[in-house]
């Protein structure tokens, strides 16, 4: 597969012929997809349609090794998880595959990372190893040409400074934070801010009680004298990610796509409007499994944009923000 050509889709019809093709290579090559394939009597050379691939459900990285190669472990990505539960691991073999795409994604929501400070409000993140979305913003951070970008862990005092240092200056300034990490800054201080993206990266945490999504960001959009919430999501299972640019509207990139399945029948999909399972296309991930059926409630509109609605109820509480609308 020509990685440069995976980059580099067009139309509708390129996604589904590379989609088949990696369809067919990881039926064959990930023996944990291949079984599960043989278990529900696939034929992959009868498939000949998005919608008939079967999508390998998310539990499996909590329990096997999901890789479609040979070639030695490059990096491996974990999930977060309370005191004795089992995470996620995510066992990638090109980490520049990974790097292509945060970075192509990046820059087609929001521009040249060097013309950006990027600011990151992360500490439960940074307090743990493993992390793809630490992985993710280190990159950013390096690439910034802005001396404020960086991390603040606990330093409210040095982050409001920079802040108000980037407003003066009128830098385009992105800060990436956990929920409740952008909860506790603004409860400490209060800025006007208006050009500042605040990216919504997780939830509480288990650090704060949880509320409805409506409610949170009209309360950081107050705090932070902004008029959206921008917000990111992404798993460990995934080398890719969508955007929202306000609204709990996402967009993919080229190269990933969503499918939403019915909650009683999984191997039929339901139209726009309706509510059901999240499956995921990431193309990105050629060398573990690119067809994803997620524990996440969404559902698409017309435009193609789509909004997480929460969690199956038996499903375990992830790291990426999920609260009930």
């Amino acid at each position: 597969m020509n990685i440069r050509k995976l980059f580099s889709i067009e139309s509708e019809s390129a996604f589904t012929d590379i989609a088949l093709e990696i369809f067919r290579l990881q039926a064959k090559e990930c023996q944990v997809y291949n079984h599960y394939l043989h278990f529900l009597n696939i034929k992959p050379e009868k498939i000949t349609a998005i919608s008939d691939i079967p999508f390998l459900p998310i539990e499996f990285f909590k329990t096997h090794q999901v890789v479609s190669t040979s070639e030695p472990t490059e990096q491996v990505f974990s999930s977060s998880g309370t005191t004795g539960s089992q995470t996620s691991k995510h066992y990638v073999s090109d980490i520049s595959i990974y790097e292509k795409s945060f970075r192509k994604c990046f820059e087609l929501s929001y521009g040249n990372t060097k013309d950006v400070a990027i600011l990151a409000l992360l500490p439960s993140y940074l307090e743990r190893t493993g992390s793809s979305l630490i992985y993710m913003v280190d990159d950013l951070i390096k690439n910034s040409n802005c001396p404020e970008s960086g991390y603040f862990l606990y330093n409210h005092d040095e982050l409001h400074e920079n802040l108000i240092n980037l407003k003066a200056k009128k830098t385009p300034t992105i800060l990436f934070g956990v929920t409740y990490a952008l909860l506790d800054f603004i409860e400490q201080y209060q800025i006007d801010f208006p050009e500042l993206i605040v990216m919504e990266t997780g939830g509480m945490k288990g650090k704060r009680k949880e509320i409805i999504r409506q409610e949170l960001h009209e309360i950081l959009c107050e705090g932070f004298g902004v008029s959206s919430i921008h917000a990111e999501y992404g798993m460990t299972e995934l080398l890719s990610q969508a955007y929202s640019k306000g609204g709990g509207l996402f967009a993919c990139p080229p190269w990933m796509k969503i499918l939403i399945r019915d909650i009683n029948d999984p191997f039929s999909y339901l139209d726009t409007g309706f509510s059901g399972g999240i499956n995921v296309i990431d193309l990105a991930n050629i060398n573990s499994c690119s067809f994803i059926s997620t524990q996440d409630l969404g559902r698409m509109n017309k435009k193609g944009q789509f909004e997480v609605l929460g969690r199956f109820d038996q499903s375990d509480v992830r790291g990426c923000n999920l609260m009930i609308q």
